[in-house]
């Protein structure tokens, strides 16, 4: 029988979503809440794979197991996991279900400050001594949606089998003092929206045109692109199968 698990985690603490040796990952500790619970040897299966320092305000995971469960098993997986993750649901599902290859879209939000905030350290880059121009970020996202190779903002040590990746979203949304970048794709690649953010940036700052940005995107080359901007202001966001 397989089952779905829906949850969030702060991955300040964490190396990422996927199980690496010697170091702590989400992945890990929910292997060993649900091993626990079910007293069988389980691995889960992650919808995708954050990277270390990234945050996820919901994620799914599922795995398989030889007889259904019963009771209330967020409460007992959460009484388990540290209090960084949470699971919201477990869910009983078909089996051919899978997290990762039946999800049909990814939403990721980054945060930027544009001041100093104490509280929001952890979960926001902040910028305080640079003003952008916010009119020309979204003017130079837009050009996102007209191209599906990104090879530009890829990790470039990484295994992919395409770099091909159809964004559907891409925009900038200002709230006071808070500046949230929104995206949504079917895939992305590693390292791929915070390149992406740290591109725009350099149009909001002046560094480069629009112009500019198009050459980059057609480029394919990850040294022309901006930098890799901090891990603890991006958040997955939604899951959609």
């Amino acid at each position: 029988m397989r089952y779905f698990i829906e949850l969030s985690y702060n991955g300040k603490n964490y190396h990422g979503w996927q199980i690496q040796p010697d170091v702590i990952s989400v992945q890990e500790k929910l292997n060993k809440a649900v091993s626990t619970i079910t007293q069988k040897n389980i691995e889960v299966v992650g919808a995708g794979r954050t990277d270390t320092g990234v945050h996820a305000s919901q994620m799914f995971a599922h795995f398989d197991i030889d007889k259904e469960i019963k009771g209330d098993i967020p409460h007992k997986m959460n009484s388990l996991l540290p209090k960084d993750i949470v699971v919201y649901n477990v869910l009983k599902v078909d089996d051919e279900k899978h997290a990762r290859f039946d999800a049909v879209s990814r939403s990721y939000e980054f945060k930027i400050w544009l001041g100093r905030n104490p509280f929001l350290l952890d979960f926001s880059w902040q910028i305080h001594s640079q003003k952008l121009d916010i009119e020309l970020m979204n003017d130079a996202a837009k050009l996102l949606l007209e191209y599906t190779d990104f090879q530009t903002f890829s990790k470039v040590k990484t295994d992919v089998y395409t770099y091909n990746c159809n964004i559907t979203e891409a925009i900038w949304k200002q709230k006071d003092k808070e500046l949230t970048f929104y995206i949504t794709a079917n895939r992305f690649l590693r390292n791929m929206v915070r390149a992406i953010v740290g591109t725009l940036v350099d149009v909001g700052l002046g560094k480069i045109t629009k112009d500019d940005f198009r050459k980059i995107i057609e480029s394919k080359n990850r040294s022309n692109a901006g930098l890799s901007v901090p891990a603890k202001g991006l958040f997955l966001t939604q899951i959609k199968y």
